[in-house]
C-alpha cells in the first residue's frame, strides 16, 4: 500500500488544517472574537488554514444565518498568515452575493481566502464558470476581483459525486475517515482522486488530499499519539495532511498546537513557520491565470 518505503522521509510537506467550529453545531451564532482567538492560535502553530461552516437560517428558527464569510472577513485583519476557508451555501442570495463576498475576503486577507461550496451539484456550478480561474465573472466593476486570481477551492470528496468535482476543479480535497479501516480508506481515496485528476489532464500533485479526522484530545499525551499517526500516514503516502474536526475547538486546538505540532517539528515532519503569506503559497500552488471580469 505505501507509495514510499518505510522510514523514507516524505518529499511533500505535511499540511494541517483545523475546523474552528468543531464537529457539533452550536446553538448560538458564531462570535467573531472567538474565531479570531482560535485563528490566531492556529497561526501560531503554523497550520495551513482554518475552516468555518456556513449555516442556513432554518437551523436557527429562521432568525438569520451563520455567515462564515462575514465572520472570516472580520478574522482576516486580526491575523497575518493563516488561511481562511469558508464552507458556504453557494445558492444563497443575500445583501452581498457569494462571489463578491469571497473576493472581499481574499482581498482583506491579502490572498488567504478559500471556500467549500455547500450544494448538491457543485460540479455543474463550477463547470458553468461560476467560479473559474477568471475570478468570479459575476463580480462587476463595483467589487475588485480576488487577489489570488480565485480563492482556493476545497471540496469534501468523501462521497462519490463530489469526488469527481474535486478531481476536476479542487485545489484541496477532504476525505472523512474513521473507524478500524481508516488507513486503508484514506489511502484508497487519495489514490482514486489522484487518478481522476490525471484523467482530466491535471497534475495530481496540484491536488492536496487531506484526511478529515474527528479528534478529541482529553489528555496531553493524546497529542503525541496523534503526532505518531500523522507522521506514519504521511510517510507512507496515505495522505498529504489532515483536516482536524475537534470535539472542543478551544481545548483540542490548544493541545494540537502546544503538544502535537512541536513533536512533528522535532521530528522534521512539519514546518516551524509559514514561509509564505498566501494560502496558495502554504499549499505550494501557483497563482491561477485570470481573465478580466465582464460587467453586465
Amino acid at each position: 500500500m505505501p507509495e514510499t518505503p518505510p522510514g523514507h522521509r516524505p518529499i511533500r510537506p505535511l499540511h494541517l488544517a483545523f475546523a474552528i467550529d468543531g464537529r457539533e453545531r452550536h446553538p448560538e451564532p458564531y462570535e467573531a472574537s472567538s474565531c479570531i482567538e482560535l485563528a490566531r492560535l492556529a497561526e501560531r502553530g503554523a497550520l495551513d488554514f482554518v475552516t468555518l461552516d456556513d449555516v442556513p437560517a432554518p437551523a436557527y428558527g429562521g432568525a438569520g444565518r451563520l455567515d462564515a464569510l462575514a465572520v472570516l472577513t472580520q478574522v482576516a485583519p486580526a491575523t497575518d498568515r493563516i488561511g481562511l476557508v469558508a464552507a458556504v451555501t453557494a445558492t444563497h442570495h443575500g445583501p452581498v452575493p457569494v462571489p463578491a463576498a469571497l473576493a472581499t475576503l481574499d482581498r482583506v486577507s491579502r490572498g488567504r481566502a478559500g471556500w467549500t461550496p455547500l450544494l448538491p451539484d457543485a460540479d455543474a456550478l463550477l463547470r458553468d464558470g461560476w467560479a473559474d480561474a477568471a475570478g468570479f465573472p459575476d463580480v462587476t466593476s463595483v467589487e475588485p476581483g480576488p487577489l489570488e486570481g480565485r480563492p482556493v477551492l476545497a471540496v469534501d470528496a468523501t462521497l462519490e459525486a463530489p469526488r469527481e468535482t474535486a478531481a476536476r476543479h479542487a485545489d484541496v480535497a477532504y476525505v472523512r475517515v474513521g473507524g478500524p479501516h481508516s488507513e486503508r480508506l484514506a489511502y484508497e481515496a487519495r489514490t482514486d482522486l489522484r487518478r481522476r485528476a490525471a484523467a482530466y489532464g491535471r497534475d495530481p500533485d496540484r491536488l492536496t488530499v487531506l484526511a478529515s479526522l474527528a479528534v478529541e484530545l482529553f489528555d496531553p499525551a493524546d497529542a503525541v499519539v496523534l503526532a505518531d499517526l500523522f507522521g506514519d500516514w504521511h510517510r507512507d503516502g496515505i495522505t498529504d495532511g489532515f483536516h482536524v474536526r475537534p470535539a472542543d475547538p478551544r481545548r483540542d486546538l490548544a493541545r494540537l498546537v502546544n503538544a502535537t505540532v512541536p513533536v512533528l517539528q522535532q521530528r522534521g515532519l512539519f514546518r516551524r513557520f509559514q514561509p509564505g503569506t498566501t494560502l496558495r503559497e502554504h499549499l505550494g500552488l501557483d497563482r491561477p491565470v485570470s481573465r478580466p471580469a465582464t460587467a453586465r
